[in-house]
């Protein structure tokens, strides 16, 4: 397997394709407000620049999509800049863009196996892909995963940024568990972890056999979290514990974070701002 020559290259994943709504609303869960300006999956993105990623790669269908990118945008810009923005003489040289991708799931995944752990799968390989066609300077060494689903504070995000970025891998945990046990928290993993998923799904699958009943084949389209990501050959080398975890994945969760006393931060307008790319066509700016 190909690797960057040097240096870490964290590639942020943001699985919201093959998530089945809780909520009888209009739009979807993701979209769900979690304060005054913000919504879900903003926090993942809050959450990934916060970890330090390199690039953001957000996983969703192509009827979501220009929803999604009018309110995220192209762009976002790194929280390190307003960290550190009072004490550089040059603030427009510090200045970190962080570029924003959205990518489909496959056609010959849809209903076999387009859940959401599978999701962030599908985002991890496509950013080792596109970023292999593109320079081997700029392929991912490691995959930070973020879900929408699951409300946290990103505080303990910014205080393990260098774990994350780190030769370990790292899991957040909450009373002991792990997204290996089903819980939307952020966990790493590597390039190399990738066909050790891959492999632990097949075995599970039941498969497309016609001798199977319909509603018995491709059961890897139900698979939860804990049924794609417990696998004992990956180590958890750093667990964090955080004290306070509520999920999108049941109305009374959602109840339970509404009267709450957690707030989680939202950024500053400048982070918030959707930032979109300009292109020139024919001397005609769109």
């Amino acid at each position: 397997m190909k690797k960057a020559p040097r240096g870490r290259n964290v590639a942020g994943i943001i699985p919201i394709a093959g998530w089945k709504n809780s909520f009888d609303f209009p739009w979807p869960d993701y979209l769900q407000p979690i304060r005054q300006g913000m919504l879900a999956i903003e926090r993942s993105v809050y959450e990934c620049a916060y970890a330090g990623c390199d690039s953001l790669w957000i996983v969703c269908g192509e009827d979501v999509a220009p929803i999604v990118k009018e309110r995220i945008g192209d762009y976002v810009l790194s929280p390190r800049y307003f960290e550190e923005k009072d004490f550089v003489k040059n603030k427009g040289y510090h200045e970190k863009w962080v570029p924003i991708f959205y990518t489909p799931l496959s056609q010959k995944d849809r209903d076999r196996r387009d859940s959401l752990g599978w999701s962030a799968l599908h985002g991890a390989l496509m950013a080792f892909q596109l970023s292999d066609k593109m320079s081997q300077w700029v392929l991912p060494t490691k995959y930070f995963v973020s879900f929408p689903f699951g409300l946290y504070d990103t505080k303990f995000i910014r205080e393990h940024r260098d774990a994350i970025r780190g030769p370990n891998s790292f899991f957040l945990s909450h009373q002991g568990k792990t997204v290996r046990d089903g819980l939307y928290l952020g966990f790493t993993f590597f390039p190399e972890d990738w066909p050790k998923f891959k492999h632990h799904v097949k075995n599970q699958c039941t498969g497309g056999s016609r001798d199977l009943p319909i509603q018995e084949r491709w059961s890897s389209r139900h698979f939860t979290l804990d049924k794609i990501f417990d696998v004992d050959v990956i180590s958890i080398d750093k667990k964090i514990e955080i004290p306070e975890y509520y999920s999108l994945d049941t109305w009374e969760g959602l109840q339970d974070y509404y009267s709450s006393d957690m707030k989680i931060p939202r950024p500053t307008r400048k982070f918030m701002k959707p930032y979109h790319h300009r292109r020139m066509i024919e001397g005609e700016e769109y």
